[in-house]
């Protein structure tokens, strides 16, 4: 794993090798601890940034670059 800080400066750990799909590029998974067994949140491998956001239906979006995971569940009625 990768250690990198957030922009608060947080330290935290990037597994390369965990990812999700992302509309521009993976969504990498962040760990708070080096070991990875509390996961962070996401960093968005298109433009580096660590401020990602998940909604209840497991979409994730970057801030800032608009890098978009689709939600692993879809309902018509969330519309």
């Amino acid at each position: 794993m990768d250690e990198r800080r957030t922009t608060a400066g947080k330290a935290i750990h990037v597994a390369r090798s965990e990812a999700e799909r992302g509309s521009k590029a993976p969504f990498l998974v962040a760990y708070a601890d080096p070991e990875g067994n509390r996961q962070w949140g996401y960093v968005c491998s298109f433009c580096d940034s660590t401020e990602t956001a998940m909604d209840t239906m497991g979409r994730i979006k970057c801030s800032r670059c608009a890098n978009v995971k689709k939600p692993d569940e879809w309902d018509a009625a969330h519309e």
